[in-house]
């Protein structure tokens, strides 16, 4: 029995109710493989989509993904592992949910490694399964069995996964995974691999396995609450603070702490300088002082689900990589957060270690609400020299903002009407057509012009920033996913560079009509290391004008609207006059509004 969309590409009733929570544990048929078993323990974890590039060490399980799992779990075909994941990197950011992806083999999971690292420094629930062995080398084929095959397959992930694990029976299945699943979903969240054993997959089923345990196997346990106690002292000293600052990095991946934080900030009288992790607050608030100097001012500074407290505090001088702290001697550092919850003995991604005087261990998105009513308590006693104090505060604050925002209003106008296009032009040029439709941008913030020149008003408008580069149109392909049937325009400023290096993506979004705008940030360079030789030589006294050998991508200039229309993407471009971009990219947007599927907007930019 397969629920097939019709010709207009909705699933008939009985589909819509498979995938309500408590349904989709009743199989289609009678399970009769061990891969049968395997995708009713994925169903009953309620997975939604499954990303993939084929592989033969996982043909048992396509096959009753496919014909016994009646598309209750939609399969998504890519071109490259890394992508299968980078997809769901972007959905599990955008919803908070995971997906499934599967890597065939040993050499699949070794093309998806990058896709894998990327989602565990950025703390995503990503359930990565692979296709193994056989096990039982005597099922093995000659050559292609072995040389695909490892012993201990996780091994070759296991220092940027929370969990790996190789289920050896069908009645370890369910265990497995159910524990993969609520440690890929325990804060602070991330990736898990589990290989699924080919011969295990082929081998059928001789009993029944009970899989009536899975719901209570598999639910999430409760989340870290603080210490009552070193809350209310965390409380009391950020409310004594004359001249407090906080800053939030993945606090916004609970949509709700984007307006606690707004709350707690506009209570007490703090200025908020965002990381953009996730989006934790509006760049529009007038107490989001982003940008300024705010950081040498301040008396106190609370971090708020950092992981890296140096880079928004410190100073650096790249050529030379001195670092100088911008906190004065003697300012009050609060921590609330995971701390050393799930530390990485491998990856440094948690960045230098900072003196704080009180670190409170919890998942904010608990004690956020408590720290509010915590706070609400003291600022209640304040008298009114006290409440004049805290009035001065928020008033400099505000000062700032607005002086911040001038600031980028005046290099944004001088630069308006430059050939090639300005990012700042591109930015609020875009923005322009943006603003009229409620919309989602995915990734890339064009080297941050967009968060100078958008509304950020509400949390789902930004899951965070880009990553490193080969991520981001992956990533914008699964918060697409995500906001697919919304009605929403999601927005990718997609680096040329990036794009160079999965192309092949393109042809997903068309495949499965992702209702994608891309508009390109193309300087036809890799522009970030570019700008590194240029200090080199500058340093060194090497010719500046050779620091481009290696760095552009130009002679030939790739032509991305062509590219994007060879996959069936509506596209225009390469645009080089600024005063055309504003039309192209509201005909883009009207395309992808009216059908649901991608277009592409090509943009020649400069470099910065």
């Amino acid at each position: 029995m397969t629920d097939k969309p019709d010709a207009s590409g909705k699933h008939p009733a009985s589909y819509e109710k498979h995938h309500e929570r408590g349904d989709n544990m009743a199989p289609y048929d009678k399970p009769e493989w061990g891969s049968d078993v395997m995708v009713d323990v994925l169903r009953g974890l309620d997975l939604r989509y499954v990303a993939l590039n084929p592989g033969s060490s996982f043909r048992g399980l396509h096959d009753s993904l496919v014909n016994y799992g009646g598309d209750a779990i939609e399969m998504i075909e890519v071109p490259h592992e890394k992508i299968a994941v980078a997809l769901a990197h972007g959905y599990a950011k955008a919803t908070g949910r995971p997906m499934g992806v599967i890597l065939h083999d040993l050499v699949g999971l070794l093309q998806g490694t990058m896709g894998v690292y990327y989602s565990y420094i950025d703390r995503t629930p990503v359930i990565v399964l692979g296709g193994s062995g056989p096990a039982e080398h005597d099922r093995r084929r000659p050559n292609i069995d072995w040389i695909h095959a490892a012993n201990v397959q996780g091994e070759a992930v296991r220092a940027y996964t929370k969990w790996d694990h190789e289920p050896r029976s069908l009645a370890s299945v369910q265990t497995v995974l159910a524990r993969a699943y609520r440690i890929a979903m325990e804060e602070p969240r991330g990736p898990v691999y589990v290989a699924l054993d080919a011969g295990l997959q082929e081998t059928p089923l001789d009993a029944p396995v009970d899989l009536s345990d899975l719901p209570r196997l598999a639910a999430v346990p409760s989340p870290l609450a603080p210490e009552p106690t070193a809350l209310r002292q965390l409380a009391e000293k950020l409310c004594a603070a004359r001249r407090p600052v906080l800053v939030p990095s993945y606090a916004g991946r609970d949509p709700q702490s984007f307006f606690t934080l707004v709350e707690l900030a506009e209570t007490v009288g703090i200025g908020v300088v965002e990381t953009h992790w996730r989006l934790n607050f509006p760049n529009r608030h007038p107490l989001n002082v982003t940008g300024s100097a705010v950081l040498e001012d301040a008396d106190c500074v609370l971090f708020v689900d950092v992981k890296d407290m140096g880079k928004p505090t410190q100073k650096l001088e790249s050529t030379t990589r001195t670092i100088s702290s911008k906190l004065a001697p003697g300012t009050t550092v609060l921590d609330i957060g995971f701390n050393d919850v799930g530390i990485s003995s491998w990856s440094e991604d948690y960045a230098e270690l900072l003196p704080t005087d009180l670190s409170v261990t919890a998942d904010t998105a608990i004690a956020l609400p408590l720290l509010l009513e915590e706070c609400r308590a003291v600022v209640a006693g304040d008298d009114d020299v006290r409440a004049a104090e805290r009035q001065a505060w928020r008033d400099d604050l505000a000062g700032r903002h607005d002086e911040v925002w001038a600031g980028w209003r005046a290099k944004a106008d001088a630069k308006r009407d430059e050939v090639p296009v300005a990012t700042s032009r591109l930015a609020s040029d875009v923005w322009e057509v943006v603003k009229e439709h409620d919309w989602v941008l995915t990734a890339g913030t064009a080297a941050e012009w967009a968060l100078r020149t958008w509304d950020f008003d509400q949390p789902y408008r930004h899951p965070g920033k880009q990553l490193g580069t080969a991520t981001q149109i992956g990533i914008s392909l699964g918060v697409a996913l995500a906001h697919k049937g919304s009605g929403k325009l999601v927005v990718d400023l997609q680096p040329d560079g990036d794009l160079m290096f999965d192309a092949g993506a393109l042809w997903v979004a068309s495949r499965y009509e992702l209702p994608l705008l891309v508009v390109m940030f193309n300087n036809r360079a890799y522009y970030n290391d570019w700008e590194h030789q240029e200090r080199l030589a500058r340093q060194r006294g090497t010719p500046v004008a050779r620091a481009h050998i290696g760095m552009a991508i130009d002679t030939p200039a790739p032509d991305f609207a062509a590219l994007a229309r060879s996959f069936g993407w509506w596209a225009e471009g390469p645009i080089e006059d600024p005063d055309q971009i504003q039309d192209a990219v509201r005909r883009a947007a009207e395309h992808v509004l009216a059908t649901g599927t991608p277009a592409l907007v090509d943009v020649i930019c400069q470099p910065k």
